[in-house]
């Protein structure tokens, strides 16, 4: 068989749709599936002007896509939810330019999904060596001050440190289904007192009029993608962390592209629309993405983004919800600290020397929590033992 031969795209519609989503898994998170990183780059949202420049890394034996790593250069480190503000101040004070760097991964998407993606039949540590050993090089070459795969699964993760990368943890919280059969067995597992919070917080909608329903596939229509855009300016504009860095022609792009894995949650009052939460699902989990709301009712943000998708995918049987970057609030409704990973490599030196001791402590401590996690969020050991 003969060797790949190597393309690094500065676009992801210079790759073919099809031999892209070929690579694709049936778990895989839908944001590695081609329409969604081209909703991202043709809407303008992950672009040059906007500090991401795409260079995806492909191999390819004649005119087929056998592997393929979504990259981009960058100039800031906005919209990559893996923290390193402080690596790039600590690069200043060295007489570092940390910036550009190249980030393996996508724009303005915390998910867990794998960074490297290789097809069926191929040698995927061979390939996946490939590329990290083209990545490396192409890096030095451009002048990036660095490399980061973000967001890879725990596997992918340690066989890039065995590599030489070096390993972050952070955390995220996530709801886990062992099996439940009906969201009563999800109330169970915790004592009266939170039941009864949940419950309070749940019926609070009824009582302000709200009504919440999903809507996914085949029912979503361009009004929906616009109620989506709507949601994230909403939330995005009246927060000073950052502007908004999608635009509204990518909701509009990924809704007509790839209904089958986008939903929407929507709350009504008095028949308008006031709230809503713009998820991502595939058959095994559910990705919360982003909400907004355009009245301000008592628990609604929580019964909007958590309650009643929880609720939903009891009943869909699904595996996990996660339901994107941040939030304590998550622990106190029964979602689980969970280790996410990154791995990284720094050519200074004295800066990579800093940042692994700094990762190492880190990483001790996120074990740590996430070890006894399921005590953290409150949760009785499952299953449940009978009742007497």
């Amino acid at each position: 068989m003969s060797e790949p031969r190597l393309r690094v795209l500065e676009s992801i519609a210079d790759a073919p749709r099809q031999g892209w989503n070929a690579l694709l898994r049936p778990g895989d998170a839908p944001v590695l599936r081609w329409e969604w990183i081209n909703a991202m780059e043709a809407s303008g949202s992950a672009s040059p002007e906007r500090g991401w420049e795409a260079a995806h890394f492909t191999l390819w034996r004649g005119d087929t896509l056998v592997a393929a790593a979504p990259a981009f250069k960058k100039h800031h480190s906005m919209g990559e939810y893996v923290y390193d503000f402080g690596w790039a101040n600590a690069a200043q004070q060295l007489g570092v330019e940390y910036y550009p760097k190249l980030l393996v991964g996508l724009p303005l998407s915390p998910l867990t999904a794998r960074r490297f993606l290789i097809a069926a039949g191929e040698d995927e540590p061979k390939l996946r060596r490939v590329l990290l050993s083209a990545m490396t090089a192409w890096a030095q070459d451009q002048h990036c001050s660095s490399v980061h795969v973000l967001f890879p699964p725990e596997d992918e993760a340690l066989a890039l440190e065995k590599d030489g990368f070096f390993r972050r943890s952070t955390m995220q919280y996530h709801w886990q289904n062992p099996g439940y059969r009906s969201y009563d067995d999800y109330l169970a597992r915790f004592d009266s007192k939170r039941r009864n919070q949940f419950k309070r917080e749940r019926a609070a909608a009824a009582a302000q009029g709200i009504s919440l329903r999903t809507v996914r596939s085949a029912e979503l229509t361009p009004r929906h993608s616009e109620l989506a855009w709507r949601f994230y300016e909403a939330t995005a504009s009246r927060h000073a962390w950052g502007p908004v860095q999608l635009t509204r022609d990518f909701f509009h792009r990924a809704f007509a592209d790839m209904p089958d894995a986008i939903e929407l949650v929507v709350a009504e009052r008095a028949g308008e629309v006031i709230a809503g939460a713009f998820n991502l699902h595939n058959p095994r989990r559910l990705y919360g993405r982003y909400w907004g709301c355009f009245e301000e009712h008592p628990f609604l943000h929580f019964h909007v983004c958590l309650y009643h998708s929880v609720d939903d995918a009891i009943a869909r049987g699904l595996e996990a919800f996660e339901p994107g970057a941040g939030g304590e609030h998550k622990i106190s409704r029964g979602f689980e600290p969970t280790q996410i990973h990154s791995v990284h490599r720094i050519f200074h030196p004295g800066l990579e020397r800093a940042v692994k001791d700094f990762c190492r402590r880190e990483r001790a401590q996120v074990e740590q929590i996430t070890h006894d996690s399921e005590r953290i969020a409150g949760l009785k050991p499952w299953p449940l033992p009978p009742s007497p």
